[in-house]
This record gives structure tokens, sequence and C-alpha cells, in this order.
């Protein structure tokens, strides 16, 4: 068996480790527990962990036309957040069926424990430009027709130029 002398992405070797004990757990992959926080949000992201999801029994007999019955997502939160999700427990099911694509969760089971909250970092705000740096880009963008395509690049050229700028003093 020859190695690959190329590096690999983090994110696949760790999806192939998480993947066989998410089968475990009731989910498909590790996808959605990766992507809870952008799913749910920014209220429940991080005070809200999917724990399983848990399938209804299938008749073997089925036809092949009829969707799945949907499962049961059981999370875990603390008592206040409960409250909360038993609440929007509509819209998150919403959240995370547009997530799969397809009605797969059809209720929310919440367990109440205690949570660890994960604090995310909030995002350093980058330098305004100098007239001559988006003189510079204006001119580099002359070419597209699109508006808001044009935006767009106008945007990520300015984030671009700020940081690296910022980096390099």
């Amino acid at each position: 068996m020859r190695r690959s002398k190329e590096a690999k992405p983090l994110a696949d070797l760790v999806s192939k480790a998480m993947t066989p004990v998410c089968r475990k757990r009731g989910f498909a992959s590790v996808d959605i527990v990766a992507s809870w926080a952008d799913i749910v949000g920014e209220r429940y992201g991080t005070r809200v962990q999917p724990d399983r999801l848990v399938w209804p029994r299938q008749p073997e007999l089925r036809d092949p036309e009829t969707a799945p019955q949907p499962a049961t997502l059981v999370v875990h939160t603390d008592g206040a957040t409960a409250l909360m999700l038993s609440h929007d427990s509509g819209q998150v099911i919403e959240r995370i069926n547009t997530f799969y694509g397809w009605a797969a969760i059809g209720r929310i089971k919440i367990l109440q424990k205690p949570v660890q909250v994960k604090h995310v970092a909030p995002r350093k705000t980058l330098r305004e430009l100098t007239q001559s740096e988006e003189k510079k880009l204006d001119d580099s963008l002359q070419g597209f027709e699109n508006e808001r395509l044009r935006e767009a690049l106008k945007k990520l050229g300015a984030q671009v130029i700020a940081k690296n700028t910022e980096t390099a003093a």
C-alpha cells in the first residue's frame, strides 16, 4: 500500500473518524453535528447540542414511492434554553429539514442537561481602505458589467486588501 505524500484537509480526516460514531447515534454523517451552529442559528448554536436521531421502525414491505417517516431529534440543553427551544421548535425543525433537503425531522425531544457553552471569538474589524487603494480596486473591477457581481467582488477585494496590509505592517 502506497502512502500519499499530499497534505489532506483536516476536515476529511476528522469526518472519516467521526462518521462511524455518528452512525451509531442515528446520524447518516457528521455533517449536521459539524454544521450545527450554522443550521440552527446563533441563539441555539452554542447552547443546544444534538445527541441522536431516533428513527421509527419502518415496515419491511413498504411502497418505494413513499418517503420514510421523519425521525425524532434528541438534543441536550439547559432549562432556560429548553423553554425557548420548545417555543421555536417548529422553526428549528424547518431549518434542519432545509439542511437535509427533505422532511427528515418530525419533532425535537429536549433533554435538560448542563451544556458547556462554546464562546465564539468575535470577528476582528478591518481598517478602512485608503483613497488610492479604493481607486485601484475600482479600476480593477471596471470590466464587470453585472452590478451585483462587481459589488460582491469589491467587498471581497476590500477585505483582502485590508487584511493583507494589516499583517504586512
